[in-house]
This record gives structure tokens, sequence and C-alpha cells, in this order.
């Protein structure tokens, strides 16, 4: 009889696993990835996110184990993440409060719970209701965008949940709205934010956006085979300040994924679509496909593989969602290629070691094309021309830096070549919605980037960030000729081969952009987020120079 009772608990916690995913944009990670320095988790992979909560809340009662070791600070953040994701580790809602549940003794100011507009379960199902909603205040003293002031209010709705242990799914959904502000403040706002610049109708209308994401995700027991079929954002690569293979530079777009795990073995492959433009004319199609394998070596090292080609004029090709292929071998055997590439191909190596306890160290290089015969010599009168187009990155990572408990310091060296990213046929660029979906730099760039963190207390995240940039670029037209592209516009990737490919050749800017920040979580689910940007450019080209001012206030609600 004992025995089968702790049968019918062990099917009863696998059912009740949850399968969706946490967004990578939750400040989990940052705690987890502190966490995995000081050696108090093992397996976890900054280099593939997001992963699922029930991976999430594993890692967190593993850290329950060590609670004694962690600082005064960590310990309380640690209760917080174990209180939101109480019902992912406990299995049932005895730490969580529902509106429509219990609607007379609700209170939206409650802290010791994790608030629901509506939550169930049983043994088969949990499902989850949130309202989210923010007010937003942004201004601008800036040379390059003007004067500006806007108003920007939002209210959503979530849902989530996991069907039989096996199906997880989630739905986000707003609406917001333009508070104050004329069309040059409207203008400003869509430079500054992705999801605006992505949203058609807040562009051209002027008033409102909509967003979403949403997706249905099936996983094994255990999670070793998971396909996901949605929208929703993703990252590659172990980049500590920002990432050379895939951020969240851009927006979320729809997509397949199929990820496998075993052990210290993971593999995920993704077919997605993107939105395309060529010179500011839309393409009708533009699709993405991606491979990752990262191997881990014990706690001290971690190796990853990346390739991705981006497909134009394409709707479909079941060449490209083979999940077991080279993309490249893949690409020219797909019957399109007549004597040129229209497809842009893709590939990455990265590696993470963490020699010593607080440290870690990550490399990665991005190869975008790749010609032995001229590997170092891109001069224009040979051939191939210009054939070779590399990033690269180096960074280290020390949490509790100095000795200073939560305090961590990330310091990061990128470069990115003249015409990486782009594409001669300026349709398959590695971008979406004329957005990058590698690193913020344009090509012909690079970037020296510290970036400074620090929990006061478990409710309150101070944030700095310093970066020194050196980027060029210039295009020369006659008309509608191009004379000569220097190769500093991810967006312009033809004239490769008509000039020496020269690295920060063209108008040259340098910038200096320091990012001061704060997330002050006052009560459980009410946030105030504020955050100061000031960026000096350094026009040499003409020997002048630029100073820009960009502050934010946002009060914002989750439950």
């Amino acid at each position: 009889m004992k025995k089968f009772l702790m049968f019918l608990l062990l099917v009863s916690n696998i059912a009740l696993a949850q399968m969706e995913y946490t967004p990578v944009d939750h400040p989990v990670y940052d705690f987890l990835k502190r966490m995995s320095l000081k050696d108090y988790i093992t397996g976890y992979n900054s280099g593939s996110l997001p992963i699922s909560r029930n991976r999430i809340s594993n890692y967190l009662i593993e850290l329950k184990n060590h609670r004694d070791k962690l600082s005064g600070t960590d310990r309380k953040i640690l209760d917080d993440f174990l209180v939101e994701y109480s019902y992912d580790v406990n299995k049932n809602l005895a730490n969580s409060y529902s509106f429509f549940s219990d609607v007379k003794s609700f209170s939206i100011f409650r802290d010791d719970k994790q608030k629901y507009a509506y939550a169930y379960n049983d043994s088969n199902v949990s499902f989850f209701w949130d309202v989210t909603g923010y007010l937003s205040q942004k201004n601008s003293k800036a040379d390059s965008l003007g004067n500006n002031s806007i108003a920007l209010g939002e209210i959503g709705t979530r849902f989530r949940g996991t069907l039989f242990g096996s199906v997880g799914y989630y739905l986000r959904m707003s609406n917001g709205q333009k508070l104050t502000g004329k069309q040059k403040d409207i203008d400003y706002a869509i430079a500054v934010n992705p999801k605006l610049q992505a949203n058609t109708k807040f562009r051209y209308e002027g008033n409102n956006f909509d967003t979403y994401e949403g997706y249905i995700r099936y996983a094994t027991d255990g999670e070793w085979l998971s396909l996901t079929a949605g929208k929703e954002a993703m990252t590659y690569g172990f980049g500590y300040v920002d990432k050379l293979f895939l951020s969240t530079n851009s927006v979320p777009f729809s997509f397949l994924r199929l990820e496998m795990n075993y052990k210290s073995l993971q593999y995920s492959f993704m077919y997605g679509s993107l939105k395309g433009d060529s010179l500011g004319r839309d393409i009708p199609s533009k699709s993405i496909a991606t491979h990752r394998v990262d191997v881990g070596f014990g706690k001290a090292f971690r190796f990853g593989f990346w390739e991705s080609i981006i497909i134009s004029d394409n709707f479909f090709n079941f060449t490209y969602l083979n999940p077991l292929s080279f993309l490249r071998s893949s690409d020219y055997n797909a019957g399109e290629n007549t004597g040129g590439n229209k497809n842009n191909a893709l590939m990455g190596l990265d590696c993470e070691v963490h020699p010593l306890k607080d440290v870690s160290f990550q490399s990665s290089l991005l190869i975008d094309d790749l010609n032995f015969s001229t590997l170092f010599n891109n001069k224009k009168g040979d051939s191939p021309a210009n054939d070779n187009r590399f990033a690269y990155q180096l960074g280290v990572l020390w949490s509790d830096a100095f000795g200073i408990p939560t305090f961590t310091a990330a310091l990061e060296y990128t470069k990115l070549t003249p015409f990486i990213y782009t594409h001669r046929t300026n349709k398959s660029q590695y971008t979406n919605w004329a957005l990058p979906l590698g690193h913020d730099l344009p090509p012909n760039s690079d970037e020296i980037a510290l970036k400074l963190g620090m929990n006061v207390y478990n409710r309150l995240k101070l944030n700095l960030t310093y970066q020194h940039q050196r980027s060029a670029s210039k295009i020369v037209m006659n008309g509608d000729t191009l004379i000569a592209n220097y190769g500093g516009d991810i967006n312009r990737g033809d004239g490769d081969v008509v000039r020496d490919n020269v690295f920060l050749a063209g108008d040259r800017v340098d910038r200096d952009i320091v990012n001061f920040g704060f997330v002050w979580q006052p009560v459980r689910q009410f946030f105030l987020d504020f955050s100061y940007k000031f960026i000096y450019y350094n026009l040499l080209y003409n020997s002048t120079n630029k100073k820009d001012n960009y502050l934010s206030g946002t009060f914002r609600v989750d439950f």
C-alpha cells in the first residue's frame, strides 16, 4: 500500500509539471546565472533561452538545499521566487491568491502570496489568468531626435498553464494607447522602442498599438524532447552584455522549434517567419532556420555550435525544415541558386569557461562568409572579393565582485567587420522588421562594454552600463547607381565587391553611452522602472559632436 501511494504521488507530480516557458526578460535568469557561478546549481545553460517553468522550479528546489550559504539578500530573492513559482515547486495553490476564487478577501496589495486574476488546477490541468498594465512617461532632449515628451498606457491579459503534464500553453495580448504627445513624439517613441517599430498601426495611426506572444509546447517527461509552435522571444549565445547569434534587439517572430536534451547535451532546431524589406520595399516572404548544439564538460566548460540561414522569396521549402542537416549545404542543394547565393547563411562557435567560483569567461565567433583562399586578403581585385565577414566577442562575468554580495560586473569586447549580417541581395539580411536579430552594433563597428548590477535589497535592483563604440558607414550614390558602400548599414549589403574591405573605413563616429536604471518592487507584483540614457557622439568625419539624453519612468502591474 505504501509503495502504491508513493507511485500515485510520483504520477501526480509528473502530471502537474509546468511545461510553459518563462520569458527571456524575467529576472530569474540573472539570479540563476549568479547561482550557477557560485556552484549552487548544476547544468544551467544561459546560451539557449528561454527554459520551462518546470526546469526553473527544479533549480529553485536545488537552491533551497544551499539556503544557509546564501547572503541575506539572496535568501530573500530566493524566497520571492519560491512564492512566484510556488505552484511549480509545491504542486498546489496554497501559496497563491486568486481574485475570482475569493473576491471578498482578495487584496491587490497582499505581499505574502502570488496573486492571480484566476487560478485553477486539478490532477490533469493547470490554468492561470493574469492581468497586466503600465503607465509610462518618456522624454528626450536630444540633438539627433529632438526634444520630445510622450505618455503611453497599456493594458493586457495573459493565459498560461499545462495540460496533462505535457502540453504547455501561453498567450499574452495587450492594447496600448498614446495618452499625450504629438506626431514627432510618436516618431521618437518608435525610434527607441523595437516593439513600437514593429507596430504599423501605431506608426500610421499614431494613437494605439497592440502586441502579443503565444504558443503551444509539447514536452515529454523529463523534457528530453519538446516541440513548440508559436511566437515568443528567444536568445542564443553566451554574451553577457549583448548576444551575437540571436538576441532581443528585434521583436519576437513566429516559429516551430524542436528541442532535445540528454544530460549535458542540448540541441535545438527552429524554423521561423520574419518581416522583411529590401531598401524600404516589403518582401512577401522571409524565413529563418537555425540549429544549435550545446555540450557541457563538467562544471568548468561549455561549448556551443550554431548555424542559421535567412531565406527570402520562398514561402516554404522542406529542405530547411530538416532538423538534422547542415544549412549551408542544404541551401546549395535546394535547387534554387543559379550562380549566386540569394540566401544568407551564418555559422557560430562559442564557449564558456568557469575556472573559478564566481567567475566565468565567454568567447564567441560568428562567421557570415568564409573563403579560405582570401582569408587574410580582402582586396577588391581578388576573386571572389571581400568574401570573409566575421564578428568576435570576448567577455568576463564576475559575481559578488570585489566581495560585495549580489554585485555583478561584466566586461565585454565585440567586433563586427564590414558587411556582417548583411546580404548582397538586400533581401536576406539578418534582420526582422529591419532590426538586428543579433548584436545591436551596426556592421563595421566595435565596442567595449562594462555592465554593473546590484540588488540593494531583494526588491530593488540597480543597473549601470557603459559602452564605448566605434563605427563607420558611408554610401556613395550617383543617381540610382551605387558607387561605394563601406559596409556599415545592416540593411544594405550591395556594393561589397566595389572597394577594399577595410575595418572602420567610411564616415567614422565614436559613441560613449551611459545607461542607468533601477527596478523597484515595493509590493509584490507592483513595479517602478526608471532609466536614464546619455549618448555622446563624436562625429570624427566632420569634427562635430552631438549629445542625446533620454529619460523614462514606468509604473506597471502584473497579476
